[in-house]
């Protein structure tokens, strides 16, 4: 019952379609009321470290339940986005732009993001969502410093 509720973020899993922008979705709004100041950045990389760590054991464990990567697995979404926002000010914009730029990169695949796929358990669940966060923050650490800023 654990890994249920961790796997799909409390839940949010189960709404069917749309299941993976809900979840990022809810981890901006989350971001936003728990980082007011923008400065928390070490505790937000402690939390980004255990979601993610949480991520690769409930995802080891729902797969032998649900099958490969089922569709109620959100976590990863939630791991990702909490990678995409990570050293960026936090305002509305930046939140909104990390939101858009992370589906984008963990909808299409494009680099190397659908390999990542085929890991086993666990790992295979998340790393595809990690690395779609992590080209997501520098592509939004590169617009907020050269575009916007």
């Amino acid at each position: 019952m654990f890994h249920k509720i961790t796997s799909t973020s409390l839940g949010i899993g189960y709404i069917g379609k749309g299941a993976g922008t809900a979840a990022a979705a809810v981890t901006c709004l989350v971001w936003y009321v728990a980082h007011p100041d923008g400065h928390n950045f070490i505790p937000a990389l402690i939390v980004t470290l255990l979601i993610t760590a949480l991520g690769i054991w409930s995802g080891n464990i729902v797969e032998a339940v649900w099958g490969k990567d089922h569709n109620r697995v959100v976590i990863d979404e939630v791991a990702g986005m909490c990678i995409t926002l990570l050293w960026v000010p936090v305002t509305p914009l930046n939140i909104l732009l990390g939101l858009v730029l992370f589906r984008f990169f963990d909808i299409l695949k494009p680099l190397f993001i659908r390999r990542l796929e085929n890991l086993p358990g666990g790992w295979g669940v998340m790393f595809d969502d990690i690395l779609a966060g992590v080209y997501a923050n520098i592509l939004l650490q590169i617009i907020l410093r050269f575009i916007i800023h």
